[in-house]
């Protein structure tokens, strides 16, 4: 096992993943915010999106997921340590979380090393089986669900951002099951991250049409 988000390179490990043929792997089309506001909801005052805001928004989430993505993360279960800047914005931590099972009901510890890296406006999350905890003692993972990375990327024009998402799991042979599962949560709607920060940090009132 890697000895930590100190010395892992987060993001050649995703790549090695996601290019491994044996992996299930699910990458959604780039949301443009804007575009997704403009057709699907109402807000309480003109809003054009900036990607710098998609930027503090993807920062916010990586260490609040309980807060950002609450239909995914139990309430009150998220946890980061082992912080270390790496100059220039740049950073990587531990962070644990109890999440909702994919295939199988209820929620389990889920163990991530994360990357967070401005120059490419990019947050890459590797799933561990065992990490140290805050103590020092040995945190291990559920086996509900595969292990998994994700990675998302705040891209685009600073008036018109683009959200991308990718995710892998670490299977012997792509899982249709999984993959479909996530097929069905597709929606024409912001990702909850996105309507979070509007509400929350923008503090401006966001109602799906």
């Amino acid at each position: 096992m890697s000895t930590g988000a100190i010395i892992l390179d987060h993001e050649n490990e995703f790549a090695r993943a996601w290019a491994d043929p044996h992996n299930t792997r699910v990458e959604r089309p780039p949301v443009d915010v804007n575009a997704v506001l403009t057709a699907h909801y109402q807000v309480s005052e003109p809003l054009v999106f900036t990607r710098t805001q998609l930027w503090d928004m993807e920062v916010r989430k990586a260490y609040r997921p309980d807060i950002y993505i609450s239909a995914v993360v139990q309430a009150g279960s998220a946890a980061t340590w082992g912080r270390r800047e790496l100059g220039g914005g740049h950073e990587s931590f531990y962070r644990k979380s109890m999440q909702r099972g994919r295939l199988a009901p209820g929620y389990g510890l889920v163990l991530e090393q994360v990357r967070i890296n401005p120059d490419l406006g990019k947050v890459t999350f590797i799933g561990a089986a065992q990490l140290p905890g805050p103590d020092g003692s040995v945190l291990v993972a559920g086996t509900e669900q595969p292990l998994f990375h994700v990675e998302h990327v705040a891209t685009g024009a600073e008036t018109q951002p683009l959200n991308e998402w990718r995710l892998v799991h670490l299977t012997e042979k792509p899982n249709q099951e999984l993959i479909v599962r996530f097929a069905k949560s597709e929606s024409v709607y912001l990702p909850q991250f996105i309507e979070v920060y509007i509400r929350e940090v923008l503090q401006l009132e966001l109602t799906r049409t």
